[in-house]
């Protein structure tokens, strides 16, 4: 398999294996969650499950709460006002797609994850995961060539055109298809507000205000005001494809630096996830 753009081992600071090692741990909580859904799940059932399994091994804040969705609630059909994202009691069947999606923070550092699935077999959502390899590749070249986040997105937007599908990250609020992360202050005391940690939200926010005195957003949108090249930091970036109901994509960290070396300048975070590893194995068995 071609490089897909990630540091080595031995190529991370102390820092980025922070972050690493958080990913790692909600991509283990999605497989093992996965692993134990069976007709009838709902997705307060799923979410639970997550949130429980992040907290038997010291998750004590989040960036935001677990979620899932079931069946055409992948491709957030007919999603209008954020309420529609949180878990509902909608029941998993057999065949049926799911996505799940947490950010945990651990020892002061944050992920966001996606991971999509089935219960059983779903060609549809098999080739929609296929086909987010490209968009992984495309996201990451245009990064290292400094196109502005806005122009990235719109290509993204072109590709889904190409490829047949609908692009399901625009029902996101603002549209976004990633937004930046950081450490987060532990506290004994870490309250949520509507299912998002507030310590993780202040530091959004501050993000926000400087971004906007400086010219830049903490926020990768297809609007006005990400139209500047990529600002160094972790973006968790999630490219989101729906086709007649069916919805998947992935989510992780992309790391961005102010170096002039291509390979140094943006590189993914890590490629020992599960999605990284399914494209190469259905390389090999090609």
């Amino acid at each position: 398999m071609a490089s897909t753009g990630t540091a080595g081992t031995r190529g991370l600071t102390a820092e980025l294996r922070g972050f690493r090692e958080v990913q790692r741990l909600s991509y283990e909580c999605a497989e093992a969650v996965a692993a134990q859904l069976k007709p009838g799940v709902t997705e307060r059932d799923a979410a639970r499950m997550q949130r429980e399994w992040l907290y038997e091994r010291g998750v004590k804040d989040w960036f935001h709460r677990p979620f899932a969705w079931f069946g055409d609630r992948t491709a957030f059909v007919d999603f209008k006002i954020p309420l529609q994202f949180f878990p509902t009691n909608r029941r998993l069947e057999a065949g049926m797609p799911f996505i799940l999606d947490m950010a945990p923070v651990y020892k002061g550092y944050t992920a966001d994850i996606g991971y999509s699935g089935s219960l059983g077999l779903n060609p549809v959502q098999d080739k929609l995961l296929a086909d987010l390899r490209e968009h992984r590749a495309l996201i990451l070249r245009e990064v290292r060539e400094r196109r502005t986040l806005r122009e990235i997105y719109e290509d993204v937007d072109r590709l889904m055109v190409r490829q047949g599908y609908a692009n399901r990250h625009r029902a996101y609020p603002f549209g976004v298809i990633a937004h930046k992360i950081d450490r987060v202050r532990e506290r004994r005391w870490s309250p949520t507000l509507f299912g998002f940690g507030t310590q993780s939200l202040k530091g959004l926010a501050s993000d926000a205000l400087h971004g906007h005195r400086d010219g830049w957003s903490p926020l990768w949108s297809p609007y006005r005001f990400s139209d500047h090249p990529p600002r160094a930091g972790l973006w968790a970036v999630e490219p989101h494809l729906g086709f007649r109901g069916t919805g998947a994509k992935f989510e992780e960290i992309l790391v961005v630096t102010d170096s002039r070396d291509p390979e140094q300048s943006a590189f993914w975070l890590d490629d020992d996830l599960p999605h990284v590893r399914r494209w190469s194995e259905e390389e090999v068995a090609a």
